[in-house]
Order: structure tokens, then C-alpha cells, then sequence
């Protein structure tokens, strides 16, 4: 007679596959969090680059601002490199309008979009990422012309004479 197989073996068969169902429903749960978790992440980020981006660009204008505004006896001139702001040519002392030359806080590199006049000085820079911002309102009054900007290389940080130096006059 023959020996009946007990039912065991069928049943733990049966589990292993929904054991290794359940191990891949969980591996791909854990996928999606992940991509989730990600894009929270880069978002966070960019926003915290933005952030920076303002502050550096703000800093710049102001330096350039005020080396412009620091000329006396003279015609007012604007920088004609970045490093003129570290130390400034035209004083026989150390004069500084900058401690450091910022990095662009979007690309990473020391390179800035510059904005030149006719005779070649520097009133404003600019980044030279072609990202599309995440900030798109809510800008300060310094910046209210970034307002709805398609990517971060149109957000000019520039001095002009008297620009940026006091805030406009409010509406009435």
C-alpha cells in the first residue's frame, strides 16, 4: 500500500508564494515611498538654493551699489571686474565692498552672468542656470521684477544710479 503524502507539504507551498507575493508588494511600496521621498527632497533643496540665490545676488547688487555710490571727486563708476569689489583699484588703502566672490548657488560655479554698461563696468550679474524656478510671486520690492520669470539666468540682480539704494515710495 502506498503512503499517503501528508497535506503539509502542498499547504507550505502554497504559503511560500504568497510569502514571496507579500516580499514583492513590499519591495515595490518601499520603491514608490522612496520616489516620493526623493522629489520632496529636491524640492526642499532647490527652494533652499533659491533662497541663497536672492541672499548672494542681493549682496552683489549692494556691493556694486555701493562702490558706485564710494566715488568721490569724480565721475561715478561702476566695477569693472567682480574682484574690484574685493578690494577696490582706486583707493591707495584696502577699501572692500565683499569679504569673498559668492559661488552661484545654482550651477555651483564661480561664474556669473554679468551685466555690462557701454564702457564696459559691471552694474549687475545674473545666474547662467536655465532652471525653471520654483518661486514664481512673492519677492521682495527689490526683486518684484523676478515675479513670473521662466528661468533663474532672467533674474537680474542689477545697480543702476539711485536703484536699489532706498526702498520706492509707496502708493498712496
Amino acid at each position: 500500500m502506498k503512503r499517503r503524502q501528508p497535506k503539509t507539504r502542498a499547504s507550505s507551498a502554497n504559503s511560500r508564494g504568497f510569502t514571496y507575493l507579500g516580499v514583492l508588494f513590499l519591495i515595490a511600496a518601499s520603491g514608490i515611498a522612496l520616489v516620493a521621498t526623493s522629489q520632496v527632497w529636491y524640492t526642499a533643496q532647490k527652494r533652499d538654493k533659491e533662497e541663497e540665490l536672492l541672499f548672494v545676488g542681493d549682496q552683489l547688487r549692494r556691493a556694486i551699489g555701493a562702490y558706485y555710490q564710494s566715488t568721490a571727486g569724480r565721475p561715478k563708476r561702476y566695477p569693472a571686474t567682480l574682484e574690484d569689489l574685493l578690494r577696490d583699484p582706486r583707493s591707495p588703502g584696502v577699501r572692500r565692498y565683499l569679504r569673498q566672490l559668492y559661488r552661484d548657488p545654482m550651477t555651483g560655479g564661480t561664474t556669473w552672468g554679468l551685466m555690462k554698461a557701454a564702457d564696459g563696468t559691471i552694474f549687475g550679474v545674473y545666474s547662467l542656470s536655465e532652471e525653471e524656478p520654483l518661486k514664481k510671486s512673492g519677492f521682495g520690492w527689490q526683486d518684484q521684477a523676478f515675479e513670473g520669470k521662466a528661468k533663474y539666468a532672467e533674474w537680474l540682480f542689477m545697480q543702476g544710479p539711485g536703484k536699489g539704494l532706498v526702498p520706492p515710495p509707496l502708493k498712496q
